[in-house]
């Protein structure tokens, strides 16, 4: 169970080598999370991972989240090992290049099966395990780039508003069941993922997004913005004429 500060005993990250991720249970872990699954397709990284969390309990499991039936028998057997999960953080995902993906559909497709259909079929086996148990929280990475898609990202940023807008109604359809859902929507953030691109306006760090998370879970916040000036840009950014849009996107 998520104890009064929100600290869940046993988590589940899917994505277990994903920088934000990874930061995200590390605080959790200092906080008093004892037991972690870190599910993923690197098992090498895996290990790695799990070795700089302290004194926590890691247990390293195959996952891929375009596999979904796979990946659906992994929330099932990771339940089955350490019994509730209390809480699972979905950070799966893959940025890409813009021109390379207009010019491969099917790399453009197969982008979009890692970064929003993959994941949803996943995030409904975690909902239908977490309803059997009675509570549950599930935290997925989404991105201000689905706020509202530009032209230079719009197949990134189309997975992003694709799984942004998912989460949300998965939320919804959960109300009652003692299982809640935690969109986080950070800006552009320093991690290997972004490295050596150039940096959009508020930048920040995965650890600086870990600890608005940490604080959001304990909030009982619904959406988490990182930096948390980003709400207040992104509800200009959102009705602004698409012509101006378009130019200030460039």
């Amino acid at each position: 169970m998520n104890d009064a500060l929100a600290v869940p005993g046993t988590l589940m990250l899917l994505g277990g080598t994903s920088d934000i991720g990874l930061a995200i249970v590390g605080q959790l872990v200092a906080r008093g999370t004892r037991t972690v699954v870190l599910a993923g397709r690197d098992r090498t990284a895996l290990q790695q991972a799990g070795e700089r969390l302290g004194d926590a309990k890691v247990h390293v499991v195959a996952y891929d989240a375009t596999d979904e039936a796979a990946a659906t028998s992994t929330v099932d057997e990771m339940a089955g090992t350490v019994g509730d999960l209390d809480m699972v953080i979905c950070a799966t995902g893959v940025l890409g290049e813009q021109a390379e993906l207009e010019r491969d559909p099917v790399a453009a497709a197969h982008l979009l099966h890692t970064n929003f259909v993959g994941p949803a079929a996943t995030l409904l086996a975690v909902a239908a395990r977490m309803r059997l148990q009675g509570h549950g929280r599930i935290v997925v990475l989404s991105s201000v780039a689905g706020e509202r898609v530009r032209g230079e990202n719009f197949i990134y940023g189309s997975s992003k508003a694709g799984l942004d807008g998912f989460s949300l109604g998965l939320g919804d359809s959960l109300a009652g069941s003692g299982v809640d859902v935690v969109v986080v929507r950070p800006g552009f953030v320093r991690t290997r993922m972004t490295a050596g691109r150039q940096a959009a306006p508020f930048p920040t760090t995965a650890e600086e997004v870990a600890a608005a998370v940490v604080r959001g879970l304990e909030r009982g916040d619904a959406i988490v913005w990182a930096p948390g000036i980003l709400r207040w840009v992104m509800v200009v950014v959102r009705h602004l004429p698409r012509a101006l849009f378009r130019r200030l996107s460039r």
